[in-house]
């Protein structure tokens, strides 16, 4: 980022626009692996005066605030400069992004920002132009990066285990839904064998509120209460272990197993429009220890509000392909420390 280039590492989040950096000086920061960048330092596209274009920032000022959903917010100044991509051989000059200043919430020491990759003019893939984009997370409790290819002819059947399965990305206007988020129609969930008895309304958009979306930046799905509570009491009744008192699991449903053990779980699929999500074991349960020995095995699936997110968890070792010229969303089982 900048001329000359200065090291960057940013999160992937398709559920928001802005790409911002955190920056020097910086009054309130987060410790951070890389350099901090200095905007002072580096060539920009448009002087501090001026940056106010209407094509990317409406109010005419270079002053931005952005919040999140876990209550991170950033807060700084949009500025214009060339993208270098390592690897790719490729600048890209004229990319818009933030100059984070003060940045509160959750970001980690090996991030210095968030590259937005929503639908709103301001995402990397707007701004790049790009007809398509895919990613594929590695296991979350792993250290191997996670590959996201930009505007290429991502096969997925390359090292896919599986058959691609495709469902439509759902545009709704602008007034009836965020137009930043990728939609998806959900019909369904299976629990074992048991195709669960949920309306299909429970997942839809109705007067702006619900709907399904698929989001890179939340770590575990999150289903409507009722659906949660229909999920959750199939699961207990086919996993037939005890259940762990919630105070002592905080909001995960979790079960008690012997140590040493690695009891059958029920299997958990979503249904989509034209397409099946079968999730393998390890994304969507996940295990720990007691202070006793024993295995304690929880549902990796919160209760949330009206909206249901599919979430980062769910999402590893699957080769995710947005086409954004044909509005279909791609996905397939895969290695993703090998792609």
């Amino acid at each position: 980022m900048g001329t000359p280039p200065n090291p960057v590492k940013l999160k992937l989040e398709n559920g928001n626009e802005l790409i911002w950096n955190h920056s020097n000086p910086s009054p309130e920061c987060f410790e951070q692996a890389f350099p901090y960048f200095e905007p002072l330092t580096f060539s920009r596209g448009l002087p501090f005066a001026s940056c106010g274009s209407p094509k990317f920032w409406p109010n005419q000022t270079c002053v931005y605030t952005y919040s999140y959903g876990d209550k991170s917010v950033t807060t700084g100044f949009l500025e214009v400069d060339k993208f270098t991509f390592v690897g790719a051989g490729a600048s890209v000059p004229g990319v818009a992004f933030g100059c984070g200043l003060f940045n509160n919430g959750v970001f980690k020491s090996n991030e210095t920002g968030i590259a937005g990759f929503g639908r709103g003019p301001l995402s990397l893939p707007s701004q790049l132009k790009v007809g398509n984009f895919s990613h594929c997370f590695t296991t979350i409790t792993g250290a191997i990066p996670s590959t996201v290819l930009l505007d290429l002819p991502a096969d997925l059947f390359s090292n896919g285990q599986g058959a691609v399965q495709t469902t439509p990305l759902i545009q709704y206007a602008k007034n009836e839904a965020n137009p930043t988020l990728y939609y998806l129609s959900l019909k369904g969930i299976t629990v074992g064998s048991t195709r669960l008895p949920v309306p299909e309304s429970a997942f839809a958009l109705t007067n702006g509120t619900g709907g399904t979306i698929i989001d890179s930046g939340t770590s575990i799905t999150s289903l409507p209460p009722q659906v949660y509570q229909v999920v959750r009491d199939e699961f207990a009744a086919q996993i037939k272990l005890p259940v762990v008192p919630g105070n002592a699991t905080g909001h995960y449903t979790c079960f008690s197993a012997p140590s040493q053990a690695k009891p059958d779980v029920p299997k958990l699929v979503l249904h989509f429009e034209g397409a099946t999500m079968d999730l393998p074991r390890e994304n969507y349960v996940f295990e720990v220890p007691d202070d006793a020995g024993n295995s304690i095995i929880c549902l990796a699936i919160n209760k949330g509000d009206e909206t249901t997110i599919i979430g980062n968890f769910q999402q590893q070792n699957m080769h995710v392909l947005y086409d954004l010229q044909n509005n279909m969303l791609s996905f397939v089982a895969a290695q993703c420390d090998k792609l």
